[in-house]
């Protein structure tokens, strides 16, 4: 649903449809989408949006937080080409601080990229300002923001660490 909330805006094409009782008239996406996870937790929302946007392209970006620090650090980076024409999806479940988000939107807009967009599934007043000042160009996409980060950068109430939940890591 945030997926096809973001797509929303993108512009459109008519193509003709098979069904099994004859053609019909349909519509796709009339532009080139590129989803970009944050490694690791952004992983588990890539199989949704693919399904909604099968011909998408994939990039991925690697980014480990710093537990003492809450800063990310890079360690991976793989995108596709031609970047500057596609509109970029970049998608991970926590907007905590916003350094990742911003570091990756970063990252992707010196890789070309011109149109994006984030997705999240929970995030913190303070992510949200951060990438405010930092993105202003790039909306943001997410059903709930909590109430604050605690000392450790954590979203409250928020879901934990979400790549470790999901992957069993704590």
């Amino acid at each position: 649903m945030l997926g096809a909330e973001a797509l929303a805006d993108l512009p459109q094409r008519e193509v003709d449809v098979i069904t099994p009782l004859g053609p019909a008239r349909g519509h796709r996406i009339g532009v080139d989408v590129v989803i970009v996870p944050v490694m690791r937790a952004g992983l588990a929302m890539l199989p949704g949006l693919l399904q909604l946007v099968p011909l998408a392209r994939v990039g991925f970006i690697g980014l480990k937080r710093d537990e003492q620090t809450a800063i990310a650090s890079q360690y991976f980076e793989r995108l596709p080409e031609r970047l500057e024409d596609s509109f970029v999806l970049l998608v991970d479940p926590m907007l905590a601080t916003g350094g990742s988000a911003s570091a990756a939107l970063d990252l992707l807009k010196r890789a070309g990229a011109r149109r994006l967009a984030l997705v999240c599934i929970v995030a913190a007043p303070e992510g949200v300002a951060l990438l405010e000042r930092s993105h202003p160009d790039v909306p943001v996409f997410c059903p709930v923001v909590d109430r604050e980060l605690n000392d450790r950068k954590f979203i409250v109430p928020g879901l934990g660490d979400f790549g470790d939940r999901l992957y069993g890591t704590t």
